[in-house]
């Protein structure tokens, strides 16, 4: 999928001012040094999964809009995380590519809560993906009005509640006001942008989705078919 910078400029501005980037990581607990499966690591802009030290380390960009990625994670997902991460020698990153508010809108609720809890925040919106882009697809010309004005944090929750993302959250135990304030803080979202930009420079990264592997673009590869064997070749 196609990269869209232009939104990323006009969030932004949109956001209440850009704000200095915030490394931000959970420490690790000796009662799960080994247990791989259960490892996650906040990151300067996304989640890392597994052995923070490891010798290989996986990184993804994706897109919450983007279907390419909604197929990656049906094919990819699993098999990364029950047959490559539990071993202690590969770790997988996963990275956030804004497109366009409805992704930033997902993406900021899959970081709502503690850094446990993405893994399974960001399989949920997987899983509906079918569901709620079919709800964006037929949006009505007043839905997308809402979407467009007022404060940042208005916006998002307009389109939280009209593609039955609080449901999804909901479903992971959420409860509304606990949705609503991470879809209302324009500084994490500011930070989400700037960090997505950065990784487009960085990377020159053309679309969803895309992997770096051990600090290599691999180009030209946007699908599990195509990353397994490099997998299998680096371990």
């Amino acid at each position: 999928m196609k990269t869209k910078n232009g939104f990323l400029k006009a969030l932004v501005i949109a956001a209440a001012g850009s704000l200095a980037l915030g490394a931000s990581a959970q420490d690790k607990p000796a009662a799960l040094k080994g247990n791989w499966t259960a490892m996650v690591t906040e990151t300067n802009g996304g989640h890392l999964l597994g052995n923070p030290d490891a010798k290989t380390k996986l990184v993804e960009f994706m897109s919450y809009t983007c279907s390419h990625c909604a197929h990656f994670a049906q094919e990819g997902d699993g098999a990364i995380k029950l047959v490559y991460v539990p071993t202690g020698r590969m770790s997988y990153e996963i990275r956030h590519l804004l497109r366009d508010p409805v992704d930033l809108t997902a993406a900021m609720l899959t970081h709502c809560g503690s850094a446990k809890k993405f893994p399974l925040n960001h399989q949920a919106f997987m899983t509906k993906h079918p569901e709620w882009m079919e709800k964006a697809r037929v949006t009505t010309q007043a839905q997308r009005a809402r979407w467009q004005f007022g404060t940042l944090g208005a916006r998002l929750q307009a389109i939280a509640s009209d593609l039955d993302f609080y449901e999804i959250m909901e479903s992971r135990g959420y409860g509304r006001a606990e949705v609503d304030k991470c879809l209302t803080d324009e500084a994490k979202a500011s930070q989400m942008a700037d960090l997505s930009r950065a990784d487009i420079a960085t990377w020159d990264l053309k679309g969803t989705p895309s992997f770096v592997l051990d600090g290599q673009l691999l180009e030209g590869t946007h699908s599990w078919a195509d990353l397994r064997p490099k997998l299998d070749s680096a371990l």
